[in-house]
């Protein structure tokens, strides 16, 4: 086995503990069992449970991205992209039992390296919404606005739609949350409203 292999292999033994124990209950014993390797053997590649836990965040963040990325159309209008993008990314984070696990941890123990990275994974979700507004601006298909504070709204609001109405109402489907994405955001930002 190389040692590409071999840190392969723990990476993926972490990510399996995270996703079923959590961060908090995840230990290096744990990790060197279901990867089938010695303790010592997680340390040559990480120095602590932190970095590894970081470095599964950031492929997380990179598979996120890159399945959102993919939805994006250049035939489509800005507002149809956005709802697309959104949509993958809140479904990406409902699907992914890393993240389910994360979300629960934060809700119910608020455990700070969870937090810090649920809020990086945020960040980057935010950053990356926010290139596509800027591009948007450039291209004059959206008025003038601060892309950073509309992402975050725009990300904000599709939660609430998906996840918060959820929780006391039925079920809105993907095109009714389009719907009423358009009329509260998209209208807003649109050329002819400026």
């Amino acid at each position: 086995m190389t040692v590409v292999d071999r840190k392969q292999l723990i990476i993926d033994a972490a990510t399996k503990s995270f996703s079923l124990f959590g961060y908090k209950a995840t230990t290096m014993d744990q990790v060197s069992k279901i990867a089938n390797v010695g303790k010592g053997t997680i340390y040559t590649f990480f120095v602590n449970k932190e970095e590894l836990f970081k470095e599964i965040v950031g492929k997380l963040i990179e598979d996120m991205i890159k399945k959102a990325n993919s939805t994006i159309d250049p035939e489509k209008s800005f507002s149809e992209n956005l709802h697309y993008v959104l949509y993958e990314i809140l479904q990406f984070r409902r699907q992914h039992q890393l993240m389910i696990k994360l979300i629960q941890e934060e809700q119910e123990m608020k455990t700070p390296a969870v937090s810090d990275m649920l809020q990086e994974i945020e960040d980057a979700i935010v950053s990356f919404i926010s290139e596509n507004i800027s591009i948007a601006i450039k291209k004059q298909y959206i008025k003038q606005c601060n892309p950073e504070l509309t992402a975050f709204v725009a990300f904000r609001l599709y939660i609430s739609l998906i996840s918060d109405w959820e929780k006391h109402h039925q079920p809105l489907e993907k095109e009714e949350i389009a719907d009423l994405f358009e009329l509260y955001f998209i209208k807003g930002l649109s050329k002819e409203n400026g």
